[in-house]
């Protein structure tokens, strides 16, 4: 990823950033232009909480280039609290853990490092959560 799309995307990789319909109150992630649901265009950004459950998940053995040198991982769709369905990694739990219906948290990692002098990327992966 070049330097200047990194810097574009730091608020919905860091901070779940997505788009609010301000006509039919629709909720988007990834941010979108256009409502899916009233194909309006009236949109404030809306930031998620970043918690929310397990829907399916899956474990990567053969994995993309820049991936390849942690596989085998776990991805998966996590249905938010607020409604919406992402796709995400899943970092500090054993594949043979996860279950659909976990509840899990939000929380940044390291998503890849872009050669020996490109930037360290980070972004948002889930976890379960931590009881206290």
């Amino acid at each position: 990823m070049d330097i200047p799309r990194y810097w574009r995307l730091k608020d919905q990789r860091y901070r779940l950033q997505g788009k609010k319909c301000l006509d039919c109150g629709n909720l988007s992630f990834p941010p979108r232009l256009v409502c899916p649901k009233c194909k309006s265009r009236n949109y404030e950004k809306y930031f998620f909480i970043g918690k929310g459950t397990v829907y399916s998940h899956t474990t990567i053995y053969q994995a993309p280039d820049r991936f390849d040198h942690i596989a085998p991982y776990s991805v998966g769709l996590i249905d938010l609290e607020e409604g919406v369905r992402i796709t995400a990694q899943f970092t500090d739990v054993p594949a043979e853990e996860l279950k659909i219906g976990m509840k899990v948290e939000m929380v940044i990692r390291q998503i890849y490092e872009d050669g020996p002098k490109g930037p360290i990327l980070y972004g948002y992966k889930f976890r379960p959560v931590i009881s206290v």
